[in-house]
């Protein structure tokens, strides 16, 4: 494989799910994921963020292995309320200051921040006073972005404003297996969604206005439904454009939901039809807000479904067979994931992307040799790169990929079983591990792709 020279490789990571130390500690605000790790049956296992990976303490010793695996950028996002207990008002600084501390950590280690404003660690003290639902919620959100950006925007240029609207508005809000662990209405579900996206607007003005460094690059980073074409015939790749964009059903998970508003300043009329009177209220000037210019789209892709054109030439549907390659989570394995999905989204918005996450989910542990070998991630890995080094081949202006994650860490409801890192954690003893994939990673860093065959080992 090959890519640019300046093609960006990274790996990401979420505040809540590593960082720990949210009791409370050094003034730290509840979240609602705090809430509801105390609720019974929330998180498989009775786990809980509070401890995580203990980064918030160990900061510099996780850096110091991101710099061995020799990544170049790393996506974190800020805890919004380690910055504001209360979510709006009084400033933490003890909250601010480890950020500060962090940043210069990354920067000396010669990794470049690229961060995320919100990654769900929504503060329990605004829910209790409507969370999404309130009305000055995208005034609450844009408060806290200007805070983060004037204190780090003098060395941070590459911004994000929230993480995964579908996961936190449509599982939290709408399904109720995320927190805030709701199943509101469907009109209450799309005036949280609404705001939400109205806050991301508000967050473009913020840090276009407030940066200060001149050319700040701001992006957004959705999850949505792609899709892959069972064959490369012209029907089925107009089959599988289709179902990707067009509006189906009431899902967060629906593409143009996500992007509609975001990219062409408009809710779809096919899903506006669907919603009927449950649809967002859109008030004068709302999608003006909404629709900011953005420097990237961030993508987060795992998966995708395999369409094809049906006798009648719609798009259908193919259920993957039980015997397919699966994650420790049961996602299928798509290696043409990040291909279809980059064509695609580019052939319709026309914008630079980036892959803000993706990986898969084992049951890694330590062997007998001290080494932790995950030969299933390499294979991963390697299979989705090369999608993706197709796309960059035929033009597809694709900037970066960032492997989620760096390390292993809480993952939301699922506890602590799922591991997605490059480190190996033992969270009894938070002794890190870099994993024979990280190994693999750092090869494939240092020849832009060159080495990202898997060994012979593997193959």
């Amino acid at each position: 494989m090959s890519f640019p020279k300046d093609f960006v490789w990274g790996a990401a990571a979420a505040s809540y799910q590593i960082e720990g130390s949210t009791q409370g500690v050094d003034g730290c605000g509840e979240s609602v994921w705090d809430l509801c790790c105390r609720r019974p049956g929330f998180v498989k296992g009775g786990d809980t963020g509070f401890i995580a990976c203990d980064h918030y303490h160990r900061y510099r010793e996780d850096v110091a292995l991101m710099k061995e695996i020799g990544i170049k950028a790393y996506r974190l996002s800020i805890m919004w309320p380690r910055v504001l207990p209360e979510g709006v008002g009084a400033v933490n600084a003890k909250g601010l200051d480890f950020y500060d501390r962090l940043i210069d950590t990354l920067l000396a280690a010669g990794i470049t921040p690229w961060v995320t404003l919100f990654h769900w660690d929504y503060p329990a003290a605004l829910f209790h006073r409507g969370g999404w639902l309130h009305d000055d919620a995208p005034l609450w959100f844009e408060d806290y972005a200007r805070i983060v950006v004037d204190r780090l925007s003098d060395r941070v240029r590459h911004w994000f404003t929230l993480n995964e609207p579908a996961c936190f508005i449509g599982l939290g809000h709408q399904i109720g297996v995320h927190a805030p662990g709701q199943q509101l209405a469907a009109v209450e579900v799309n005036r949280a969604w609404h705001h939400a996206l109205l806050a991301h607007g508000r967050g473009v003005r913020v840090i276009r206005a407030a940066s200060k460094l001149p050319d700040a690059r701001v992006g957004f980073a959705p999850v949505f439904r792609t899709c892959i074409p069972a064959t490369e015939t012209a029907a089925d790749i107009e089959a599988a454009r289709r179902m990707m964009f067009e509006g189906r059903d009431r899902s967060m998970f629906e593409p143009v939901w996500n992007l509609g508003p975001v990219f062409d300043g408009a809710y779809p009329d096919d899903l506006l039809r669907l919603w009927g009177a449950d649809a967002p209220v859109v008030r004068d000037g709302d999608m003006a807000l909404i629709n900011q210019k953005l420097d990237f789209l961030g993508f987060n892709i795992y998966q995708s479904g395999l369409v094809r054109a049906g006798e009648d030439g719609q798009p259908q549907d193919i259920p993957y067979p039980t015997h397919h390659p699966r994650t420790m989570l049961g996602w299928p394995v798509t290696p043409d994931a990040l291909y279809w999905a980059a064509r695609f989204l580019h052939d319709r918005y026309r914008t630079p992307m980036v892959v803000t996450e993706n990986g898969l989910a084992l049951n890694d542990w330590v062997a007998l040799d001290g080494r932790v070998h995950d030969p299933q991630r390499i294979d991963f890995l390697t299979r989705y790169l090369r999608g993706l080094e197709r796309a960059v081949a035929e033009g597809r202006p694709v900037l970066g990929y960032f492997h989620w994650s760096i390390m292993d860490n809480f993952e939301w409801a699922e506890g602590y079983a799922p591991r997605f890192g490059m480190i190996h954690v033992d969270y009894a003893t938070q002794r890190r591990t870099i994993k024979e994939s990280g190994r693999w990673y750092r090869r494939l860093i240092e020849t832009q792709g060159a080495s990202a065959d898997p060994p012979e080992a593997f193959t």
